[in-house]
């Protein structure tokens, strides 16, 4: 409940906190759907505030469940969509849409066939977050040996992001500035039908995901011990990798690459919380996510300033500290897993 209080408090306070600031009573009056003193504040919390505060919710709650899923299928504390390369795949997929303006498949050949750009963006971004969580667990069944797939996972990581930036180098300025700047991240800028979108495709991976924590507890003792107590590890595996690229892949093309919430809030979880269970790890990664992100967002918000941090340098700056915090206090975080 404590949290879930937290969750609502940072939730308002997104509301409020901005360029401009809004009174508390004007933001919780709009929420039960009166108008505020200022036809002005009306507009702000409807088309700007109201959207990108949601978006920080699910994208907080995604990406933390992401991240717990890859800690557990690979039994590593550092695991997590972006150290794996799963980002950055999911960034080479959007580069294909973003920088190859002038191909036979432009993009907007692909609008007149009906294919709206956030959904062509969603689309590329989970394929190419699919296709490198695939070569992972291909890896994964020649070896055995955890820290050594956790390598080759970086290393596919700088691998895609090379072959990005030789893209990057070919392209044209207005290109390479259009997607430098979608790399910072945001969380702003979704329209009603995008956020419905996302809503939609995140809420129902966060399900499967929860119809999962059987076979993520089960996984959390060891292959042979899952498979004696009747699991088949093939497509529980294929399970979770589907659903964290789903959840990567959706973030990634709506919002742009944001690292280490899929990392740090796991471990937050579980110190906080002194749970392994995912039954109880999902639901609350899903909102201990979102009040980190909520946070994340406040941070870079900037009241009173017209400015607005990139939300990808701002989770670094939050998230890093965290991962230290909890590596200190714990000391040794192999023993989760």
């Amino acid at each position: 409940m404590a949290l879930l209080g937290l969750l609502g408090s940072l939730f308002i306070l997104d509301l409020a906190w901005g360029s401009v600031s809004i009174p508390f009573n004007e933001v919780l009056s709009w929420l039960t759907g009166q108008s505020t003193s200022e036809q002005g504040w009306d507009n702000i919390l409807t088309y700007l505030r109201l959207p990108k505060a949601c978006s920080a919710v699910l994208v907080g709650g995604a990406l933390a469940v992401g991240g717990l899923m890859m800690q557990t299928l690979f039994r590593n504390p550092l695991a997590g969509p972006s150290v794996l390369g799963l980002t950055a795949g999911a960034s080479l997929g959007v580069a294909l849409v973003m920088l190859s303006s002038g191909a036979a498949t432009s993009i907007l050949a692909i609008q007149q066939l009906g294919i709206g750009g956030s959904s062509l963006m969603v689309l590329a971004a989970s394929m190419g977050a699919g296709l490198v969580m695939g070569l992972i667990l291909l890896m994964s069944f020649r070896i055995r040996d955890h820290v050594v797939l956790l390598i080759l996972g970086i290393m596919l990581g700088f691998l895609t992001t090379a072959v990005v930036s030789i893209w990057q180098y070919f392209s044209s300025p207005e290109q390479i500035q259009d997607y430098l700047i979608w790399t910072f991240g945001s969380l702003g800028g979704q329209s009603p039908a995008q956020l419905q979108i996302m809503a939609l495709v995140i809420g129902l991976a966060l399900l499967l995901a929860f119809i999962q924590s059987k076979s993520l507890n089960l996984l959390l003792l060891g292959e042979a011990y899952a498979r004696s107590m009747g699991l088949s590890v093939k497509p529980a595996r294929a399970w979770i990798i589907a659903l964290t690229s789903l959840l990567a892949g959706t973030v990634t093309g709506f919002c742009g690459p944001i690292g280490f919430i899929g990392i740090a809030v796991p471990h937050l979880a579980r110190s906080l919380f002194q749970t392994a269970d995912h039954r109880y790890l999902i639901p609350l990664n899903v909102l201990l996510g979102a009040v980190v992100m909520l946070a994340c967002d406040l941070i870079a918000s900037l009241p009173g300033s017209a400015v607005s941090l990139p939300i990808n340098a701002v989770t670094a700056l939050v998230g890093a500290p965290v991962v230290i915090w909890v590596i200190l206090r714990r000391g040794n975080l192999g023993a989760s897993f």
